[in-house]
C-alpha cells in the first residue's frame, strides 16, 4: 500500500539555534523539540530530566477532598469498601493499584471486576446488586462510572455512596455521587487533562497519603501506572510523561511481583519501553477479560509472591494463546469475506457481521482490517441476541461523528473519534451497514483514506553520532504526542549484506551517497522491496533511529518506515 509522506514544518534558524545553544545539542534535535513545544532551557530541563516533584498536587482536583473525606469516614467506621474497575488493562490496573494501596493497612476492602459478556462495559446493575448483598457502603470505580447517573442513584437508594475515578469525557450531566474525579469535567481546574484511569487511581491514593500516611509508599505502584499509560494509548505529555519514566524504571529495575512473573513468561530480556508494554505485556493482561474473567488479571497484578504470580502469570499465558488463535481465525474470515465481494473490497467503509464470532477480540479485528484495508472499519457479532461491536479509524476520519449519524439504527454507542463500540438490533444489521457506507462514503477524503507518515526532519547520516543517539535516548518515553522521531534520508542504498527473514523482513547494511557511515537497517513487512534492493537501486527512506541489543551488545540499527525508489 502507499503511503503519503507528510513533512513537519521546521522551526525558524533563529529559534532553533537559540534552543541548540541553550542546551548544547544540535540544529536537527533542537528543531523535533521545538515541534514538540519545547522552546527554552526550562522547558527542556523538565523534559530530559523527570521528576516526581514536578506531579501535580492531587487536591486541585475537583472533589479529590470529598473524596479523601468519604475515604477517611469509611476507614474510621469500618466500613465495607468494595474497589470496582473495567476489565481491560487501565482497568485491572486501576483496580490492582488502589486495592493493593489500602489493602496493606485496612482489611476490610474488597475487588469486582464485571463479566464482558454478562454484565458489559463499566458500572453495572450486577455489580451494584451484589455489593448490596454483601454489605457494602462505598463503592470506588475505576476507569468507569462517568457516564453511569442512573446507576449511582440506584446505589444511592441502596445505602451505597459512589466515589467516580473516570478519564473518559463526561456528559453535560454529571452522576450525583460524592465525589466524580474526571479532569475532563469543564468544571474541573487540575493542570492536566489526559491522565489514564489507573493515573487517577494514583491521584486518589496520592492524596490520601499527603494527608494521613507516607506518600513514598504510593510510588511502589507506579509500574502499575505505567502498563496502563501505554496500553490505554494515552499522550505521553505533561504529568504522564512523568508517571512513565519513573512506572518504566521501576517495572526494568523493581517490578512488582505478578509483572515481573508476566515479564519472564514473555521471556522479555531487555528494558522494557512504552511500545514493548503496548506488544507484551498489555495483550496479555488484556487476554483475562477478552476470553475468559477480567478478575484473573487482577489476581495476577496483586500477587503477593513470586511462586503465585508465577502460576497465575501461566495461566494468563495461556488465555493470551487462545486469543491470539481467536485473533487470527476470525481476521482470517474477515478478509475471505471482503476479498470475496466485489462491493465490500471496492467500498469506503468495512462492515462485517458473523454470529460466531469471539465479542473479545473484534477490536482486535477490525484494528488488523485497517492495517490492511485502511478505511474504517466495524466488527460485529451477535450478543445477549443483540449484534455488538468495535469500530476503528483511519488518520484524520471522525469515526464517533460518523456512528452519530447512524445512532437512529442503534440502541447504544459510544467511544472517540478513532475508536468506539456499538450495540443495535438484528433487525437494523442490514440498514447499519447501508447507511454506515453512505456516511463514510460521503465525508470521507481520499487523503484520508491513504496511509501516512509524519517525518519530522530530514537527516543525513553523517549526523548520526553517538552524542546524536545518546540526545535521542533522553527523550524516551515515546508515544502518543511524543513519537520516536521519524527521519528522511534521501539517496540510501544496500551497502552489503541483504537477507530476509520470517518471508515478510529484510535486513542490510545500509550507506548514503556522500556519507562515510554505514548502519544496521531493518525493514518490517518490507521484503516486497527485495528484488529492488538486491539491484542496489537508490532510494530516499523514512526511518527511526533506534538501539539493539542482542547477546549483551548494543549497537544502532535504522527502521524503515517506508522507502521510496528513486
Amino acid at each position: 500500500m502507499d503511503k503519503r509522506w507528510l513533512r513537519k514544518e521546521i522551526p525558524s534558524q533563529d529559534l532553533v539555534e537559540k534552543l541548540s545553544k541553550a542546551i548544547n545539542i544540535n540544529f536537527c534535535l533542537s528543531a523535533i523539540l521545538l515541534q514538540r513545544g519545547v522552546d527554552e532551557f526550562d522547558t527542556a530541563r523538565n523534559f530530559f530530566r523527570p521528576s516526581l516533584q514536578h506531579l501535580h498536587d492531587p487536591f486541585l482536583m475537583k472533589d479529590m477532598d470529598k473524596a479523601i473525606e468519604r475515604i477517611t469516614l469509611a476507614l474510621e467506621k469500618k466500613e465495607n469498601i468494595l474497589i470496582y474497575g473495567d476489565y481491560d488493562v487501565d482497568g485491572t490496573t486501576a483496580v490492582s493499584l488502589v486495592y493493593s494501596y489500602f489493602k496493606t493497612f485496612y482489611p476490610h476492602c474488597e475487588l469486582y471486576i464485571p463479566d464482558r459478556y454478562a454484565e458489559g462495559y463499566g458500572v453495572s446493575l450486577t455489580g451494584i446488586e451484589w455489593a448490596e448483598q454483601n454489605d457494602y457502603s462505598l463503592i470506588i470505580a475505576l476507569d468507569c462510572g462517568i457516564k453511569s447517573s442512573e446507576l449511582v442513584q440506584i446505589a444511592k437508594r441502596k445505602g451505597i455512596d459512589f466515589i467516580i475515578c473516570d478519564h473518559h469525557l463526561p456528559d453535560d450531566y454529571i452522576p450525583e455521587a460524592v465525589a466524580v474525579l474526571d479532569p475532563k469535567r469543564k468544571d474541573c481546574n487540575y493542570p492536566y487533562k489526559e491522565l489514564s484511569g489507573c493515573g487517577i487511581g494514583f491521584k486518589l491514593i496520592q492524596a490520601y497519603a499527603l494527608r494521613h500516611r507516607d506518600v513514598s509508599a504510593t510510588y511502589e505502584y507506579l509500574d502499575l501506572v505505567a502498563v496502563s499509560i501505554a496500553s490505554d494509548i494515552v499522550p505521553i505529555t505533561g504529568e504522564n510523561r512523568v508517571l512513565a519514566h519513573f512506572g518504566l524504571k521501576k517495572l526494568n529495575e523493581n517490578p512488582l511481583p505478578g509483572l515481573r512473573a508476566l515479564k519472564e513468561i514473555a521471556a522479555i530480556k531487555n528494558d522494557l519501553d512504552i511500545s514493548g508494554i503496548v506488544f507484551t505485556l498489555g495483550p496479555r493482561i488484556n487476554a483475562a477479560g477478552r476470553v475468559a474473567h477480567g478478575k484473573a488479571a487482577v489476581e495476577l497484578l496483586i500477587a503477593s509472591t513470586e511462586k503465585d504470580a508465577l502460576d497465575l502469570a501461566e495461566k494468563i499465558n495461556l488465555k493470551n494463546e487462545i486469543r491470539k488463535q481467536f485473533d487470527s481465525d476470525i481476521t482470517e474470515e474477515a478478509i475471505a469475506m471482503i476479498e470475496g465481494d466485489e462491493s465490500r473490497r471496492t467500498a469506503k467503509s468495512t462492515v462485517l457481521f458473523k454470529n460466531t464470532w469471539h465479542k473479545g477480540v473484534i477490536g482486535i479485528v477490525a484494528a488488523r482490517c485497517v492495517e490492511k484495508y485502511y478505511r474504517p472499519t466495524v466488527i460485529l457479532t451477535e450478543s445477549n441476541n443483540k449484534i455488538t461491536g468495535s469500530a476503528r479509524s483511519v488518520n484524520g476520519f471522525d469515526l464517533y461523528n460518523a456512528i452519530l449519524e447512524c445512532s437512529d439504527l442503534l440502541e447504544k454507542f459510544g467511544g472517540h473519534k478513532y475508536a468506539a463500540g456499538l450495540t443495535l438490533d438484528i433487525s437494523n444489521l442490514a440498514q447499519f451497514q447501508q447507511k454506515f457506507e453512505q456516511v463514510v462514503s460521503s465525508t470521507i477524503t481520499s487523503d484520508m483514506l491513504t496511509p501516512v507518515i509524519d517525518i519530522d526532519m530530514p537527516l543525513h547520516f553523517d549526523f548520526i553520532t553517538p552524542k546524536f543517539v545518546n540526545v535521542l535516548r533522553q527523550m524516551a518515553p515515546f508515544g502518543p504526542e511524543n513519537p520516536r522521531p521519524v527521519f528522511e534520508a534521501n539517496r540510501v542504498y544496500v551497502f552489503n549484506s541483504l537477507s530476509s527473514f520470517k518471508d515478510k523482513h529484510v535486513r542490510f547494511l545500509a550507506a548514503q551517497e556522500g556519507s562515510d557511515n554505514v548502519f544496521q537497517v531493518v525493514g518490517f513487512d518490507a521484503v516486497e522491496h527485495y528484488d529492488r534492493l538486491s539491484r542496489r537501486d537508490p532510494f530516499k527512506m523514512a526511518f527511526t533511529v533506534e538501539e539493539n541489543t542482542f547477546n549483551g551488545t548494543t549497537s544502532v540499527q535504522l527502521r524503515i518506515k517506508d522507502i521510496k525508489f528513486l
